[in-house]
């Protein structure tokens, strides 16, 4: 007989929950049985029962798992409430906390309760990403020697950027690698290995905005393999949904080219042809990222309920938030950071 669904309660209801609550709608081993915002109207809207108080939602609701989309300000305070309440089982968006000393604090704190938080890291989930480590893994281009991803979202202009959809990003002091480019550090780390050093060159582009919206960091990875993101939120790139990869990248080994485009399709290229392999087709997902959201939810209740091993657990995730910082300090310093403190 087959375990009763996971019922899964859900805190926050803006822009970016609604691919949260429409991939729980779509899964048969997980029930999403209420939604908590502080503006009411929210909740309700996702049509389910609805609170705007949220240790009275985790009281009467009793879920199995707590699925947090909230700001990083809101998230020690939520998992500690949590905690307090039994719930062992959370579901964090990123950026997880408002600090690394926080993350690292709450990470303990649940550890010590018996507690599993599996941070919202997505973009690792992307099929086309699963697509690359897939051919990387049989060595299709020969020697990886080197990455480059050229962020080109195209929604950074102008003293509206972002007030339509995500507002609080035109308020972060540190905003594109803080917000953005976080999922590239966890995607690289996740394909590559740990990196040894980082270099960074950020500026801010739209004085609109508080936080840098440009820049390039360069990544040290095991085995010789540079990475580098190329970053610039003003300018665009060649797709009808320029939020579906948000760029376009190349994995470039000593004998082949994976190209990945703003389709979603990876295509790969031998040496010395013209000719390209179709690895992955274009996308035709209508929602966010490949439907990366509901790939990622289905693998941790895979992981609850089968004893799977769970990917970016709140303790594996704290090394993308120390590489932040270290990207932080670089572009401060103007300096190669080695990761651990030191400087070359």
């Amino acid at each position: 007989m087959s375990a009763a669904p996971l019922r899964v309660a859900c805190v926050g209801a803006g822009y970016f929950s609604q691919f949260h609550y429409g991939s729980w709608a779509r899964m048969p081993r997980a029930r999403a049985v209420a939604a908590c915002d502080r503006d009411l109207a929210r909740a309700r809207a996702t049509g389910l029962p609805a609170f705007d108080d949220p240790a009275r939602m985790l009281a009467e609701a009793k879920p199995d798992l707590l699925d947090i989309i909230l700001p990083p300000e809101a998230h020690a305070a939520t998992i500690r409430m949590a905690l307090a309440a039994g719930v062992t089982r959370m579901i964090c968006q990123k950026p997880f906390c408002a600090s690394l000393d926080e993350a690292r604090a709450i990470t303990a704190e649940a550890e010590a309760r018996g507690a599993v938080i599996v941070v919202h890291e997505n973009f690792r989930f992307q099929p086309w990403y699963r697509a690359v480590k897939t051919a990387l893994a049989r060595d299709a281009v020969g020697t990886l020697q080197q990455v480059t991803f050229r962020l080109r979202p195209g929604d950074g202009q102008g003293p509206r950027a972002y007030l339509d959809r995500q507002p609080y990003f035109q308020r972060m002091e540190r905003f594109l690698i803080h917000e953005t480019a976080v999922h590239w550090v966890d995607t690289f780390r996740w394909l590559l290995g740990d990196p040894s050093h980082v270099y960074a060159d950020l500026r801010r582009l739209n004085p609109a905005i508080r936080g840098e919206d440009a820049g390039f960091v360069l990544f040290d990875h095991p085995g010789g393999v540079r990475a580098l993101f190329d970053g610039n939120r003003h300018l665009d790139h060649a797709a009808d949904n320029l939020r579906r990869t948000m760029g376009e990248a190349l994995f470039e080994g000593t004998e082949g080219v994976l190209d990945l485009r703003g389709d979603g399709a990876v295509h790969l290229r031998r040496h010395g042809d013209t000719g390209q392999e179709v690895l992955l087709p274009p996308d035709r997902w209508d929602g966010f990222g490949g439907d990366c959201v509901h790939s990622l939810q289905s693998h941790v209740i895979s992981g609850l309920l089968d004893g799977g091993a769970l990917e970016n657990t709140a303790r594996d995730y704290l090394t993308v938030i120390e590489i932040e910082q270290a990207i932080y300090a670089s572009a401060a310093a103007g300096q190669k950071i080695q990761l651990g403190g030191a400087t070359t």
